[in-house]
C-alpha cells in the first residue's frame, strides 16, 4: 500500500475507502468482544457506530475542502455533535436490575468506538489502532483480573415466600452472611389480604455456595414457604 495515501490530508477515493475499511475493522474487533459476552450492543452495532462516525468525520473534512469560499465552515462541528449524540445511544445499553446498574461498560465502549471512528476519519490511524488494542486489553484481560481479585459473586434473585405477614428479616440476613452472600437490595411484598408475604433480595452468590445447606438453613425460618434462587444476570 502506498504510504502517501495513508499520510495524505486531502480526501480522494482511495483515502476514503481505506479509512472506512479500517474503521470497520477496528469497530468490529471491539464489537466482537462485546458479542462474545452476549451484550445487546455487539458486533454489528459497534461496526455501524465506528463506520458512521468515520463517515461523519470525512464529511467534516470534505466540506471545508470543497467549499473553501465559505470561511465560517467548521470541520469540527459535526464531530462535536457525534460526541454528544452518541451518549443517547449509549444510554440505551444501560438498564437497572433492582439496586444494580448494568451495561455501563458496553455504553462506555459505544462512546469509545465512536471516538475510534472519528480518529480514523481524520487520518489518525496510529491513535485509533492503539486505542482499540488498549480497549481490547481492558475489556478482555482486565475483566479476568477484576473477577479474580474483586469478584463479589454472581448476581441472583432470591425469593422467599412466607405463610405469614411477619418476616424474620434479621435472621435471613444472618443466614446470608453465614454463607458469604452479599445483599444488594431488599424488597418486601405483602399480599392483598396481608396473610402472606414475599421477600425479594438481589444478592451476590459466591461460586462455592453449599446450596443444600443454604436451603436447609432458610427452611428453618418460621412460616417459610417456597424458596427460589434465580439465575445469573
Amino acid at each position: 500500500m502506498d504510504l502517501f495515501i495513508l499520510e495524505s490530508t486531502d480526501l480522494n477515493a482511495s483515502t476514503i475507502i481505506i479509512r472506512l475499511l479500517l474503521s470497520t475493522l477496528l469497530g468490529g474487533l471491539l464489537g466482537w468482544e462485546r458479542e462474545s459476552r452476549r451484550q445487546n450492543a455487539g458486533l454489528r452495532t459497534h461496526i455501524i457506530i465506528s463506520v458512521g462516525s468515520c463517515l461523519l468525520m470525512l464529511i467534516s473534512i470534505f466540506i471545508p475542502q470543497s467549499f473553501s469560499d465559505y470561511p465560517n465552515v467548521d470541520p469540527g462541528r459535526i464531530a462535536a455533535q457525534v460526541v454528544s449524540g452518541i451518549g443517547f445511544l449509549g444510554a440505551g445499553a444501560i438498564f437497572r436490575l433492582g439496586g444494580s446498574t448494568h451495561g455501563l461498560t458496553t455504553a462506555a465502549t459505544i462512546w469509545a468506538v465512536a471516538a475510534v471512528g472519528l480518529s480514523v476519519g481524520v487520518g489518525m490511524y496510529g491513535a485509533a489502532t492503539v486505542v482499540t488494542l488498549l480497549l481490547l486489553f481492558v475489556l478482555a484481560i482486565l475483566d479476568k483480573v477484576e473477577k479474580k481479585f474483586f469478584n463479589a459473586g454472581a448476581l441472583k434473585i432470591l425469593k422467599i415466600n412466607f405463610q405469614s405477614a411477619k418476616i424474620e428479616t434479621s435472621r435471613i440476613l444472618t443466614i446470608l452472611e453465614k454463607h458469604d452472600i452479599i445483599t444488594k437490595s431488599i424488597n418486601v411484598l405483602q399480599s392483598k389480604n396481608k396473610q402472606n408475604a414475599t421477600i425479594k433480595l438481589y444478592v451476590f452468590v459466591p461460586e462455592g455456595l453449599h446450596v443444600k445447606q443454604f436451603y436447609k438453613d432458610l427452611n428453618e425460618l418460621k412460616n417459610v414457604g417456597q424458596i427460589s434462587l434465580g439465575q445469573d444476570f
